[in-house]
């Protein structure tokens, strides 16, 4: 008998744009535009842009403001229905709740699990709270215990040890680097490829 199986994606650059991207091409400041597609160190990266914040005065309205007129990518919210039909489907992010729910909204309302933000009244994020450290590979590990078939995507180096820890994992429009690093990943472009590749490894109909 088959496992049932679970989905397990990224949530930025898979599904909806890179949120602190937005607020840079917002705000101007060039620094913004840095992910975790060239900063591998999420804890270290957040640190960083806490403390631009704090410089240009700008609060979590300022950050909600931004998100609030963003959307998920287009084909997105197909590709979620077709596979919430199939499996079971998990976002696992390195983002934070208070970001997070105008996107979800827009996504139907997906299982997502990241991380918090503490804010003072004054609306200052005042510091990041990781849930815990490499989330994405031990939820992934938990489920595979749980006797799950897991299979992931993403497109950044936060989520390497979470496709590496998959039953199968693939890279979703990565920038062209992250494949040269991680070549046993397989490269998908558009989401009908990774349909196709998931519909494959899970034995989707």
């Amino acid at each position: 008998m088959q496992k049932p199986v679970i989905a397990c994606l990224d949530l930025e650059g898979v599904l909806v744009p890179e949120i602190w991207i937005n607020v840079a091409l917002k705000t101007g400041i060039e620094a913004l535009k840095i992910t975790t597609r060239e900063m591998p160190d999420y804890d270290k990266l957040m640190k960083q842009r806490l403390a631009i914040l704090d410089e240009h005065k700008l609060t979590i309205t300022d950050i909600q403001n931004v998100i609030d007129k963003m959307g998920p990518l287009e084909g997105a919210v197909e590709f979620i229905a077709w596979l919430r039909e199939r499996c079971q489907v998990i976002i696992l992010s390195d983002t934070f709740y208070q970001f997070a729910l105008p996107l979800m909204r827009q996504l139907g309302y997906p299982t997502l699990f990241c991380n918090q933000l503490e804010i003072g009244t004054d609306g200052k994020i005042l510091s990041h709270q990781m849930r815990m450290q490499n989330q994405k590979k031990h939820s992934v590990a938990a489920f595979k215990a749980l006797n799950f078939f897991t299979m992931a995507a993403g497109d950044a180096y936060n989520d390497t040890a979470m496709l590496a820890e998959a039953d199968a994992g693939f890279f979703f429009r990565p920038p062209a680097h992250l494949p040269k690093e991680f070549p046993q990943f397989p490269v998908t472009q558009s989401y009908a490829e990774l349909q196709e590749r998931f519909a494959k490894a899970g034995n989707l109909k």
